[in-house]
């Protein structure tokens, strides 16, 4: 039965969501049931492409990525996939009506992490745009399913969440990406001498995202607000703990969030969401 098999690709989409990340694991939990099966399908898809491009030294990374972009297109043409990752993000897309540009925004990026080690302002933003506010828009047509004019109303919000996720990520794994990848997102940024300076204005780029993006988080539906909040709250005290920390240390250590801290933020959030206090 393609139930049984469907049933089985989203049991992978899920375990690669809950592997690769208990962050937004626990922000995926705290939606509605319904939309959560959806949003595991496109972090897997996602996912899955993101670590072709980062984590595969010992292989044929173009290769590799050729296939699975070629394999993207035939998925959603199809409408099935023997690859379960591909097979459940081609439902949700046929599902909600996730516009092929936007898929297609998203491999571009992914794609140039094989190749481009560093960016000008104009190819940082257009990574932006690709790794992650796409991203956040694909997730919008399911919280919003398929309501047009609520989706072109948090539209703006959803891409500055994206955005902020992914400039906390980068400043977060500045040491890996620099080091061990040999890339530097920043535009204009020289890691070799990283200044307190150059942070504080990273900083500021990604406070301002926030702020636009906390605002379309409070216009959801209140089948979806909890969880993205949870996500929110998450990367908002990741990005906090970062601005207290020192420039030099940032280049040698990880920051991170620890469980307890995780457990509480997640009682914190509840009870705001619960007392509609957000």
């Amino acid at each position: 039965m393609k139930q049984l098999f469907d049933q089985v690709s989203l049991a992978c989409s899920k375990i690669t969501t809950t592997t690769y990340s208990s962050s937004f694991s626990i922000g995926i939990y705290c939606l509605q049931k319904p939309l959560r099966a959806p949003i595991y399908s496109i972090y897997g898809f996602v996912r899955f492409a993101d670590e072709i491009v980062d984590t595969f030294h010992d292989h044929n990374k173009v290769e590799l990525f050729n296939e699975f972009k070629e394999e993207t297109w035939k998925a959603i043409d199809r409408k099935i996939s023997l690859n379960p990752i591909l097979n459940s993000f081609q439902h949700v897309v046929h599902r909600f009506g996730i516009e092929r540009e936007l898929i297609s925004c998203f491999l571009q990026s992914m794609e140039t992490d094989l190749s481009v080690t560093g960016h000008s302002f104009e190819t940082y933003n257009n990574y932006i745009l690709g790794s992650a506010e796409v991203v956040g828009l694909m997730c919008l047509r399911v919280f919003t399913n398929n309501d047009n004019n609520l989706y072109e109303q948090l539209k703006p919000a959803a891409m500055k969440l994206g955005a902020a996720f992914q400039k906390v990520n980068f400043l977060r794994d500045i040491k890996n990406d620099y080091e061990l990848l040999g890339r530097t997102y920043f535009p204009g940024v020289d890691f070799s001498s990283f200044s307190e300076s150059e942070k504080l204005k990273i900083e500021k780029d990604i406070h301002d995202d926030f702020q636009t993006a906390f605002n379309g988080i409070k216009a959801l539906p209140r089948d979806s607000r909890f969880g993205i909040y949870v996500a929110y709250v998450y990367y908002r005290s990741l990005f906090n703990k970062i601005k207290k920390v020192h420039h030099s240390t940032i280049m040698v250590e990880r920051v991170r969030i620890s469980g307890p801290n995780k457990l509480r933020l997640l009682l914190t959030s509840y009870f705001k969401h619960s007392l509609s206090i957000l």
